[in-house]
């Protein structure tokens, strides 16, 4: 995908379009005469989301983060992402029964910022990716709560074992960027408990408490792009 215009490329030239009251539109964006964008009012909001939702989506891992925090030695956090995945992802709004997810991760793409600590993780201690390579997510069930708030519910793969969970989801909406593709930003959000898929290495503190927490907080701050 290109991020970059090179010389060869050029921007379409779209003429303003003027609307009622001092405002103009140029392609979907809409601002007034005093150069400040028209404010979308909710329906607008509602309506686009929920329309534009349906369709097919993989995730773009240029703009998509999937992380998990834990908390280390009991009074800070350590963040870890998963920088490759594949994806496949289905929106019926109409119909969420008709919807699917599933999430492909390799696991040796694992990165917390320190070279020691990923190897550690990596190995048999906590992932073992040579032997588990990949970690899967496929939703089971959909729940729409709003036009922008829902439940996905799945079944999360972690070393050969399987456990359902549930992502809290907020859409942040549908857009288009200027290279064409129209995308989705959302955010989802669940907790494991990490013991119940056999990542279950601990250390004692001299003060008392464990080095690494049991509760991990998993977060996925995605960009999906429609498929055509």
């Amino acid at each position: 995908m290109p991020f970059l215009l090179t010389h060869h490329q050029s921007w379409p030239i779209i003429e303003d379009e003027p609307i009622a009251n001092g405002t103009h539109r140029r392609g979907s964006a809409t601002w007034n005469t005093a150069g400040a964008r028209a404010p979308v009012t909710q329906k607008q909001r509602e309506g686009y989301e929920m329309t534009n939702l349906n369709g097919t989506w993989i995730l773009d891992p240029a703009h998509t983060e999937i992380k998990f925090v834990a908390r280390h030695a009991m009074v800070t956090k350590v963040t870890g992402k998963f920088t490759e995945f594949d994806s496949n992802i289905v929106v019926d709004t109409d119909n969420p029964e008709n919807s699917s997810a599933k999430v492909v991760i390799k696991a040796d793409s694992l990165t917390t910022g320190n070279a020691d600590r990923d190897g550690h993780v990596k190995g048999d201690d906590f992932f073992a990716v040579e032997k588990f390579p990949e970690i899967t997510f496929v939703a089971t069930s959909f729940n729409i709560k709003n036009e922008n708030e829902g439940t996905v519910t799945g079944d999360l793969t972690i070393k050969e074992t399987t456990k359902s969970v549930t992502l809290d989801v907020e859409v942040g909406g549908v857009a288009e960027d200027p290279f064409g593709n129209v995308r989705m930003g959302f955010e989802a959000t669940t907790k494991i408990n990490r013991k119940d898929f056999g990542v279950d290495w601990q250390a004692p503190l001299n003060t008392g408490g464990v080095l690494v927490s049991e509760e991990i907080k998993i977060q996925i701050d995605g960009s999906g792009i429609k498929q055509a």
